[in-house]
């Protein structure tokens, strides 16, 4: 509240003067209201939650029971390697030879994929996701970024991260064209 001194000033006789008024302004309502509009837009916003993607590894005691059979009709390698170069294949290694792309044309290629996986076999894809240790931590993200925009799998996508994992036909392809 604001506040008006009006009391005299000297009570001498003679000239009189204009009254000075002094003014004293309460802020406290002011603070209060600022405390609770910030109070009231903290509960009622809703703060962002964190995102993660599940993602199968395989495990170090392996054993035979737990083992999931898959067709190699219904499986996609990508192999990571340096360069922002990505090589992929369907099926078995070996057998099928691997095409190599870059991260601007894999989202076209696992969309094809997944469509002929399930025009053929009526199953959802599977996806083995294996860097190499020419790729970087970005390569990664990226190719799992695309995984998760194209949707192309129902479950965690798997992740062979251990570079003594690659096949020696994997190995031997990804040397040949300068990737590895």
């Amino acid at each position: 509240m604001a506040e008006l001194d009006t009391s005299s000033g000297g009570g001498k006789g003679g000239k009189v003067r204009s009254k000075k008024q002094s003014t004293k302004v309460d802020l406290t309502a002011m603070v209060d209201l600022a405390f609770l509009l910030i109070t009231f837009f903290m509960l009622t916003t809703s703060l962002s939650k964190p995102q993660a993607m599940d993602i199968a590894k395989p495990d170090k005691d392996a054993k035979d029971e737990n083992r999931l059979e898959l067709r190699e009709s219904q499986t996609m390698t990508i192999l990571l390697g340096k360069n922002d170069r990505i090589a992929w294949y369907m099926g078995e290694a070996g057998k099928t030879p691997p095409t190599i792309e870059g991260f601007n044309d894999i989202r076209a290629s696992l969309l094809k994929n997944k469509e002929q996986v399930k025009k053929s076999s009526g199953r959802d894809i599977v996806i083995i996701v294996k860097p190499t240790d020419g790729a970087k931590y970005k390569n990664f993200v990226d190719i799992m970024d695309e995984i998760n925009i194209t949707k192309t799998n129902i479950n965690a996508p798997a992740v062979d991260d251990d570079p003594t994992h690659l096949l020696a036909s994997e190995r031997d392809f990804m040397k040949s064209k300068g990737l590895l």
